[in-house]
């Protein structure tokens, strides 16, 4: 609801799509912008999983690879989410700190065992990927450009 509404819909609205009274999402949710954060950092979890399953796989390159695309679709579908939170006021750093800090340690991890291997050219670091993720989730969104298009240019620039 939220991607597609944005942040003014309604909390009754969210527990009657939900099947569940108002109290119900207040009593785990104090505020509409705590379950924004909570939908965030749940999808950075899930992101971690994916990072983490592929810590050791053979074939590092691909895995990493893989794992940035992952990132990139994620980006796109949750971009509208991140930037209402920032206008409400809610620093998703601070929000999510403890997760964002554990998938830059494995994406870190995977990025220099993809390097060692040749697919991912030497001198990048965990935060230029996540810069340069962040930075054409931006472009794309002022451009209307397809972020999965611009994504792929990105793609080619990272291989070794």
């Amino acid at each position: 609801m939220f991607a597609t509404e944005g942040l003014a819909v309604p909390i009754e609205e969210i527990a009657k799509r939900a099947g569940v009274g108002v109290g119900t999402v207040y009593r785990h949710f104090p505020t509409k912008e705590a379950l924004f954060a909570a939908i965030v950092e749940d999808k950075l979890a899930r992101i971690l999983e994916h990072v983490t399953s592929l810590a050791a796989d053979p074939a590092p390159g691909p895995a990493f690879f893989a794992v940035l695309d992952r990132m990139a679709a994620e980006g796109a579908h949750k971009k509208d989410l991140v930037d209402a939170l920032a206008v409400a006021g809610i620093d998703m750093r601070s929000s999510a700190a403890d997760v964002a800090a554990q998938l830059r340690s494995a994406l870190g991890t995977l990025l220099r065992r993809a390097q060692a291997a040749g697919a991912v050219r030497a001198g990048v670091g965990v935060e230029d990927v996540f810069a340069l993720l962040g930075a054409t989730l931006a472009a794309a969104s002022r451009t209307g450009r397809s972020p999965m298009r611009l994504f792929a240019v990105i793609r080619d620039g990272l291989r070794g």
